[in-house]
């Protein structure tokens, strides 16, 4: 277990939560000792844990992308395969407990049970030593990750960029209005116009003001001639 601590960089006050965050259902169900759990609980609660961590990360980071494009990144950084790979760089497989059964037929490189034990892990150190400590560890995996998969999705921040090339010039002020909006409140669209000066120069749609806003940017910065 203290191999494993050291990969982790987290040492546990209580060893027996990093214990049953590597115990597989098969080898709990196999086990004669009945007080001998599962990871599942701790996988629930470290599935919500990781999720806290990635969407407190990205909104921070990406302060103007819109709802649904920090939803799909989340998704993309925190999915069973991107789990999968963080086991792997761990060796996660040599320490998992497994059954008979689940031992012969694989389930030691089967990633859905590689990427279950990470989640189950986080759970333990979350138990463990709270919030502060399980936060560390998941930000080790999911900074590089976010990174990558932002940059292999060209996921760009339009209003930014704009922002960036109107400064260069003190004296252009750039804003943002609702043009208009339509449809129930659980599907709203809105469309955003951009002014430089309080002159209109493009307006963009979205299910959001920031989606619409984005929108608005990248049209803006299309008209300018800039390829985004």
């Amino acid at each position: 277990m203290e191999k494993l601590e050291k990969r982790i960089g987290y040492h546990f006050h209580n060893r027996e939560l990093l214990k049953t965050a590597l115990t597989h259902s098969s080898y709990a169900n196999e086990a004669r000792d009945r007080h001998t759990q599962s990871n599942e609980r701790l996988e629930f609660l470290g599935d919500s844990v990781l999720g806290m961590v990635t969407s407190d990360y990205i909104f921070k980071l990406y302060t103007d992308i819109p709802e649904g494009e920090l939803t799909k990144l989340r998704a993309s950084v925190v999915c069973e395969q991107a789990l999968h790979a963080v086991a792997l760089s761990l060796g996660l497989s040599e320490f998992l407990l497994l059954g008979r059964g689940e031992e012969a037929g694989g389930g030691r490189e089967r990633s859905s049970i590689l990427a279950d034990a990470v989640e189950a892990v986080i759970g333990a150190i979350y138990m463990d030593g709270g919030f502060a400590a399980a936060q560390p560890f998941v930000l080790s995996f999911i900074k590089p990750s976010v990174a990558k998969t932002a940059g292999r999705h060209n996921f760009n921040d339009y209003k930014t960029m704009l922002q960036e090339i109107v400064q260069k010039n003190r004296e252009e002020v750039l804003s943002y209005r609702v043009a208009s909006q339509s449809g129930p409140d659980h599907d709203k669209t809105f469309v955003m116009e951009v002014l430089l000066n309080s002159n209109v120069v493009a307006r963009g749609s979205g299910h959001s003001k920031k989606e619409a806003e984005q929108a608005a940017a990248h049209e803006a910065l299309k008209l300018m001639g800039i390829k985004v």
